[in-house]
């Protein structure tokens, strides 16, 4: 998900190139990091497509069947649970859309996005969330402030330029209970800064994925007003529950290691959270085979986990719940970036 620090216009200028025609295409930059072919997972190569993958299929639908059932029947009985399970339908939806932008489930990709139009998660413009995403698969650029469009830490001379009150709230942003709090806020001011801008400066790729998320937001409201069931606020309030719940996946999926390939965790939660998250809680192994997917993850992992976690340095968790007991009133990073270089080494 996109992160939230604010890019001089003339950095913001570098992700020009992510949004060709060429580098969009889901996977392109999606190279098995550092892999030599044939070593280590050799059911990789058996993983392209030959028909659908099913899987994925039957998530989606029974998001949308659970989205019907949630803002309709469920909402007549009572809005907060209405809201609640909403909530938790937009989160799968938003990991639903994450497998559509590496190419899932159909051979066609054109298709696959028609799966995800709709606007569901209201806030993030899914061919906004796909540009960004692609262009944080570029490992060697991992948790760099600048050229990692999921960055979540500052260049240390700008962090320290801002005034206290400000570096209070980002470091409160820095603890899991504020990512959950505020995360999301800070994420969409960022996003619609940085966008807007560029919709000024004629950038029409940004333009043009405001436009259809808008069209799929109509869709969603159309739907709402409909059935006359959800309160639109309502529905507002539990499009922000499931941004949230998308922040603790992405709270510590990167961290600052003076190696890329140190810097991509595992988490080996197997509870729901990771059927909400479809696996990206394993998120070394994505990274490492972003088009293979997210139900063939866990057995890769399985069988290559010694492989996985000499790459990453050992950057695991247990689980969820781990996390949640070390960081949820304790920030695990400080904003500003531990291992930042000016450039010219300065």
């Amino acid at each position: 998900m996109i992160s939230y620090w604010p890019r001089p216009r003339a950095e913001t200028q570098e992700y020009a190139k992510f949004r060709s025609p060429l580098t969009m295409r889901a996977g392109a930059f999606c190279p098995i990091i550092g892999q030599k072919r044939g070593q280590v997972v050799t059911n990789v190569a058996r993983a392209g497509k030959t028909g659908p993958e099913w899987p994925t299929v039957f998530v989606a639908v029974a998001v949308y069947l659970l989205f019907g059932l949630a803002t309709t029947l469920l909402a007549q009985t009572s809005v907060v649970l209405s809201v609640l399970l909403t909530g938790l339908v937009i989160a799968q939806y938003s990991s639903l859309q994450h497998e559509v932008l590496h190419g899932h489930p159909f051979a066609s990709q054109r298709l696959n996005e028609a799966l995800v139009y709709p606007g569901l998660t209201l806030f993030v413009p899914y061919q906004r969330f796909r540009d960004t995403h692609l262009a944080h698969h570029q490992d060697e650029r991992l948790t760099d402030p600048y050229d990692d469009p999921e960055s979540n830490y500052m260049d240390p001379e700008v962090w320290h330029r801002l005034s206290r009150p400000v570096q209070t709230f980002l470091r409160f942003n820095n603890r899991l209970a504020g990512r959950l709090l505020v995360g999301s806020l800070l994420s969409t001011w960022r996003m619609v800064r940085e966008d807007r801008a560029a919709a000024k400066a004629g950038d029409k790729t940004v333009t043009r994925a405001w436009l259809h998320h808008g069209a799929g937001v109509a869709m969603v409201f159309a739907w709402l007003l409909a059935t006359g069931d959800m309160p639109l606020w309502a529905y507002g309030l539990a499009a922000y529950i499931g941004y949230s719940l998308l922040k603790m996946r992405t709270f510590l999926e990167h961290r600052a290691h003076d190696r890329a390939s140190g810097r991509t965790v595992v988490i080996e939660d197997r509870g729901p959270l990771a059927l909400l998250y479809l696996n990206n809680n394993l998120h070394v192994v994505h990274h490492m085979h972003p088009k293979v997917a997210w139900y063939r993850l866990p057995a890769i992992y399985r069988d290559n986990k010694d492989h996985y976690l000499r790459r990453n340095d050992h950057y695991v968790y247990r689980s969820y719940a781990q996390i949640f007991r070390r960081y949820f009133l304790r920030a695990k990073d400080p904003v500003p970036h531990p291992l930042w270089k000016r450039p010219g080494g300065r």
